[in-house]
């Protein structure tokens, strides 16, 4: 019954965190001290939710893992340098408070602080993740830095985690090395397991059964459901196995953040700390920009980039609890990495969703500071005597752009932000370039200047994706036509008013087109069944 009234306050508070433009985790953790308040204490069925939200989490990982992403320097070389660089300021700082008599630190030494500093080292995934996507920005190159940079953390959070266990793993691990072999059969069975439950459930047996081998010999778990997530992580499939898991990984990953606030309920001293580390995030924003403008990367992609990662992460409160069961944290540290955490996102939430009017304002301050070698993918865009552009390739963009090639006699570039989508196009014949709509500096980069540019189609989603784009061509004086899918007719009028002279109404301009299709195809309409 208590179970689910605990359920229950977990909606309630993390539908109102998601109100106000906060992760719902928010919410949770603050239904975790909540009942904590009033008596509550984890249970059984929590502590099992929590322990599954956490394998299917660094399964997923394991799913997203591309080595050669993953192999650049600027992103490895980036989220190493950061971890180190935060860990070496808030050790010293955390020793010296301690060494003033702050009680919260009371006895600390140098494995306290270090421990703790790992712990905020990392950025949030989760969060990371939902801001992305609702920006719908995923696919952008400094989204892609983003997450790489973060799967590189994760790594390291959970190098942390299989060696915190302490365990020396039996004779029988060696058994474990069967899985390489098994690997072509676990492929073969993720092909057949369709796009519905069987799915889902494929990826659950594979994710909690190797943790679970993991365990019987000795070996932590939650290494196991990584490497088996990176055996797979190659098919086709993984990402929709990944999708398909997201939301059931995302429910049982409450059980974890209720036991967190059930763990103590916050004094006013943890908060008052907790709300100084709120002060660190700045460093970590900047310390973030500066490493990418080093490594090669463009202003604006370190800048948006730094946001997106400039929080505390639910990596550094699994951290955190693991030291608190090993008895090498104090239980009140767990309370005030949690804080640190929810006020990261109360902080974080209006910076991300200012991000690209910040960095408008702060443009030609970070292009004086860009290295003038770049990266191949930053680079100036040139498109060649293309006569015709469609920004957007999804399946939309695609039509449009063998139209233009085939049936109208252009010669089109696309383009996409999505590194992937661009490959798969190039291999299939089609000039595409890679790019993002959405960056300012993008249209500074495109040279539109030889008159060659006759048309421009804006085939993205969103309709603030193509009313950005628009107006960006308007305002560096592109004179031909501009075309732009809409989905309603407010769109429509918006679209026009930025300078768009041609708009394709998705719902309405679809069902005529249905309709002439068919007719098309016969005599006349009465040949019709």
């Amino acid at each position: 019954m208590f179970d689910i009234v605990w359920i229950a306050l977990a909606f309630a508070l993390g539908l109102g965190a998601r109100q106000i433009g906060l992760p719902p985790l928010v919410g949770y953790l603050v239904g975790g001290f909540m009942l904590h308040a009033f008596g509550a204490r984890e249970d059984a069925l929590i502590a099992e939710l929590s322990n599954i939200g956490i394998t299917l989490l660094l399964f997923t990982i394991g799913l997203k893992l591309k080595l050669k992403s993953l192999a650049q320097p600027h992103v490895w070389g980036t989220a190493a340098l950061h971890m180190v660089a935060v860990m070496a300021l808030l050790v010293p700082l955390l020793l010296a408070l301690a060494g003033l008599g702050l009680p919260l630190l009371a006895g600390a030494d140098l494995g306290t602080a270090a421990l703790v500093a790992f712990a905020l080292s990392f950025s949030s995934t989760v969060f990371a993740v939902k801001v992305l996507e609702e920006k719908g920005e995923m696919g952008s190159l400094y989204g892609t830095v983003a997450i790489g940079i973060l799967i590189i953390q994760d790594l390291a959070a959970v190098l942390f985690l299989a060696f915190s266990a302490g365990k020396i793993p039996t004779l029988w691990a060696l058994l474990l090395l069967l899985l390489i072999p098994a690997r072509r059969l676990l492929l073969w069975l993720l092909s057949r397991a369709g796009h519905g439950e069987l799915l889902l459930l494929f990826g659950l047996t594979l994710a909690i059964g190797t943790s679970e081998l993991f365990e019987l010999v000795h070996m932590k778990g939650d290494l196991g459901a990584i490497l088996i997530g990176v055996m797979v992580a190659t098919h086709p499939k993984a990402s929709e196995l990944a999708k398909s898991l997201l939301d059931l990984k995302d429910l049982l990953l409450v059980g974890f953040f209720l036991s967190i606030g059930l763990q103590g309920a916050p004094s006013p001293a943890m908060i008052l700390f907790a709300l100084g580390l709120v002060l660190v995030l700045p460093y970590k924003w900047y310390l973030f920009q500066r490493l990418m403008l080093w490594f090669g990367l463009r202003g604006r992609t370190a800048f948006l980039g730094g946001l997106t990662l400039a929080n505390y992460s639910e990596f550094g409160l699994i951290v955190a609890a693991v030291g608190v069961e090993n008895g090498w944290l104090a239980p009140q540290w767990l309370a005030v990495v949690a804080l640190a955490l929810a006020f990261s996102f109360i902080a974080a939430a209006p910076a991300t969703s200012r991000s690209h009017s910040w960095h408008e304002a702060m443009s030609d301050w970070l292009r004086r500071r860009e290295r003038t070698k770049r990266l191949p993918e930053e680079a100036e865009i040139d498109p060649g005597d293309a006569n015709a552009m469609v920004v957007g390739m999804g399946r939309i963009g695609c039509g449009a752009y063998d139209e233009l090639a085939h049936e109208r006699g252009l010669r089109p570039v696309g383009v996409d932000a999505d590194p992937d989508t661009i490959q798969r196009h190039q291999r299939q014949g089609r000039y595409v370039v890679q790019g993002s709509a959405t960056d300012a500096d993008f249209w500074h980069r495109l040279h539109l200047d030889d008159g060659h540019m006759r048309l421009v189609l804006l085939a993205m989603p969103r309709v603030s994706e193509n009313l950005f784009a628009a107006e960006h061509l308007v305002k560096e004086g592109f004179t031909g036509t501009i075309g732009a899918i809409a989905k309603y007719p407010d769109d429509e009028q918006v679209l026009r008013a930025a300078g768009v002279q041609l708009v394709f109404n998705l719902y309405a301009e679809a069902g005529a087109g249905f309709a002439q299709h068919v007719c098309s195809g016969q005599k006349s309409v009465a040949d019709l069944p």
